[in-house]
């Protein structure tokens, strides 16, 4: 099977809006999408990254790019201000190419986010 353009979705949460957090948990979860989903840095698109309005310490994609990924195309937006959404949440849409069918991938949700998706095996 040739490579073909995928996406693996991701969150997690904060307890607080520090650059040490953010930081922290940005790196775990990058790290948990590629390394369970065996995804190498050259098969990276690109990754887009929301945050809830409640987290202005720091941007994801600075914690992205300590890992080495500073020269994949990485983007923030503000997450939908919807009442009763998770706070202090950050989420991650991840683009690659592999040969791997939709249904050999793992969508990582970590922290409070996992929550989100409680359909998703772990």
């Amino acid at each position: 099977m040739a490579a073909v353009l995928r996406a693996l979705r991701g969150a997690t949460t904060l307890e607080e809006d520090t650059p040490v957090q953010v930081n922290e948990r940005v790196r775990a979860l990058v790290t948990a999408l590629l390394d369970r989903n065996g995804v190498d840095h050259d098969d990276i698109v690109s990754i887009l990254f929301t945050a809830t309005q409640d987290l202005t310490s720091m941007f994801p994609a600075t914690a992205a790019r300590s890992l080495g990924l500073g020269d994949v195309p990485l983007i923030c937006a503000s997450e939908l201000a919807i009442e009763g959404a998770m706070p202090r949440c950050v989420r991650v849409l991840l683009h690659f190419y592999t040969e791997r069918s939709r249904e050999e991938l793992h969508h990582v949700y970590l922290e409070g986010a996992r929550g989100l998706r409680d359909d998703l095996p772990d």
